[in-house]
């Protein structure tokens, strides 16, 4: 289960990185690992549905974890900024999600 979650979660970034390089679906190859990217996270995602992962562990880790890549990726690679505000942000919301799950496994 948690290699499929694994899968999406690293499609989907990539499919977001590579929405960044396609200039609105005007260049081929980055639109193209777009939509490739895309799909792959949302089968892989279905896969690890499939095989028993709850929802809300599914949903709350692929998001959070997808959220913190971007992020980081896009301020290492890309040059856009990342406050501390916005790092903030970030350990608050891998935070949520935590809380959430162990919460959940606690109930």
């Amino acid at each position: 289960m948690w290699g499929w979650l694994v899968t999406a979660i690293v499609a989907e970034v990539t499919g977001t990185v590579a929405l960044r390089f396609s200039a609105g679906f005007s260049r081929l190859l980055p639109s193209l690992v777009t939509l490739a990217g895309y799909g792959l996270a949302f089968w892989s995602l279905s896969q690890a549905l499939a095989r028993g992962m709850p929802l809300g562990v599914a949903y709350g880790v692929w998001a959070a974890t997808g959220v913190a890549l971007v992020a980081v990726i896009g301020a290492m690679f890309l040059g856009e900024s990342l406050t501390w505000v916005q790092i903030g942000g970030i350990v608050l919301v891998i935070g949520g999600v935590l809380a959430l799950e162990t919460g959940g496994a606690n109930a």
